[in-house]
């Protein structure tokens, strides 16, 4: 009897909840506690108190959130707000702010500012969508529903 991947969401949960509190307590960033990452997830830990993830987001597979940059020996908070999704593959780049409920495409390099309620893709990045509502971990609400 072949068995649904499903029955390891469990631990899966488990050990992203390990590593949000390893990421918070050890490193001192500032990630909510019901933010999901991905375990391949890049935190830049150069400087790690520049890493600012809201409520409800999620951060997929090898993403990287930089909060640094040596080439212009700059140390920077990098903000990604509540209710986003991070694309797989995605580079945000120190000192961008993500608003609240934004999407953010798989394999977009984010050189500057999103404002909440935006989806945007590429390299780099450029808004493609305004207006958009979602709900927890960046899924975009239906239209007509409440």
């Amino acid at each position: 009897m072949l068995r649904s991947l499903n029955q390891f969401i469990r631990i899966q949960r488990a050990l992203v909840a390990v590593k949000r509190f390893y990421l918070t307590k050890f490193w001192g960033m500032n990630i909510h506690s019901s933010v999901i990452l991905s375990l391949s997830a890049r935190l830049d830990k150069t400087n790690p108190k520049g890493i600012h993830i809201g409520e409800d987001t999620y951060v997929a597979f090898d993403a990287a959130i930089l909060s640094h940059d040596m080439t212009r020996g700059m140390k920077t908070d990098t903000v990604i707000g509540k209710k986003c999704f991070v694309g797989a593959r995605s580079i945000i780049l120190p000192g961008v702010k993500i608003g609240d409920g934004c999407v953010i495409g798989s394999g977009s390099v984010v050189t500057k500012d999103i404002p909440s309620g935006c989806a945007a893709a590429g390299n780099p990045a450029r808004v493609l969508r305004e207006n958009i509502e979602t709900l927890s971990y960046g899924r975009l609400k239906k239209q007509g529903t409440t």
